[in-house]
């Protein structure tokens, strides 16, 4: 059996780590509930090879529960549903929150069925997919939308967040490693080495700039969050001409209102159209006038998971 390791959470999503090959391990798929739930239909659990587990499906009622199913399914590499709640055999393991939640426990996939998944992280585009549940088989389809169909469970994927962050000092650093200790991939592109100088983490990418330019080798698509967090603000309207006319996610500025109409004059001298203008979201975060920059990165992230 394997052994359970007691790690701090491990905070990358779980499928697409199994996807891109950072784990090895049975997948687990939260195909129904009924009633209140911990988690949603889609939501994905790694109970991985080397004991460790990624993710989780509930608020800790069923975990150690299922991480015995799965390994059988690693034993067998044979599918399983389990079903706990409402109408479960398992009557000893109770869902505080009263309702019912159906797993599909999948063992490790195939290269060419990871390598579906992994499409939503390198070609940074939704997916749709269908498990075949008795078989555990995964297939591209046509669906974009998750539940069971038939004996298939249809799962419609999108890119994952990701953040572009342009500043200097305490605002762009402690932003930037909030996000990255959730797990979020992007860049922190900053003139200054000091803001640069933060520990390196898988999935970031630092770059050194020296003029108000937006990098070409900064990607950028409607799944990516770009922010601003510069005290000099003559480095935002140069490189916001360049970028306000992709597809992002999200464009922040921190800095007060009067500092939010300046930069709107400045980009509008610059030829942006005003429409792109509007794009621009300043001053940034759900707490108004917020001074602490720890505060100020909470108040920001939970305005941009707040967009649909």
């Amino acid at each position: 059996m394997t052994a359970i390791n007691s790690a701090q959470p491990d905070t990358r999503d779980p499928l697409l780590a199994l996807a891109v090959g950072e784990v090895l391990g049975v997948l687990a798929l939260v195909i129904r509930t009924e009633g209140p739930s911990y988690r949603s239909v889609g939501a994905s659990m790694v109970f991985a090879d080397d004991g460790n587990r990624i993710g989780s499906l509930s608020s800790g009622c069923i975990e150690s529960d299922l991480a015995l199913h799965a390994e059988q399914t690693r034993a067998d590499s044979t599918p399983r549903r389990i079903l706990y709640g409402r109408g479960s055999p398992y009557v000893d393991i109770q869902l505080p929150c009263g309702g019912g939640l159906e797993i599909l426990l999948l063992p490790q996939p195939q290269p060419s069925e990871l390598s579906l998944i992994a499409k939503v992280v390198t070609d940074r585009q939704p997916i749709d997919l269908s498990i075949a549940m008795d078989s555990g088989r995964i297939s591209q389809d046509q669906l974009s939308q998750t539940g069971i169909a038939g004996d298939n469970f249809t799962l419609h994927l999108t890119p994952p967040l990701r953040f572009v962050v342009f500043g200097k000092g305490p605002e762009a650093t402690t932003f930037t490693r909030l996000v990255q200790s959730l797990g979020y991939h992007g860049a922190l592109i900053s003139p200054d080495a000091e803001t640069l100088g933060i520990p390196p983490v898988q999935g970031w990418d630092m770059h050194e700039i020296r003029s108000s330019i937006c990098p070409e080798y900064v990607s950028l698509d409607d799944r990516t969050a770009v922010l601003f967090f510069f005290h000099d603000h003559e480095w935002e309207a140069p490189i916001l001409s360049e970028l306000l006319d992709q597809q992002t996610f999200y464009v922040g500025c921190q800095g007060s209102l009067q500092a939010s109409e300046t930069r709107r004059a400045e980009l509008s001298q610059l030829g942006v159209a005003a429409e792109n203008i509007e794009k621009i979201r300043g001053p940034i975060g759900l707490i108004p006038s917020v001074r602490d920059s720890s505060v100020l990165a909470v108040s920001v992230l939970a305005e941009i998971l707040a967009l649909p």
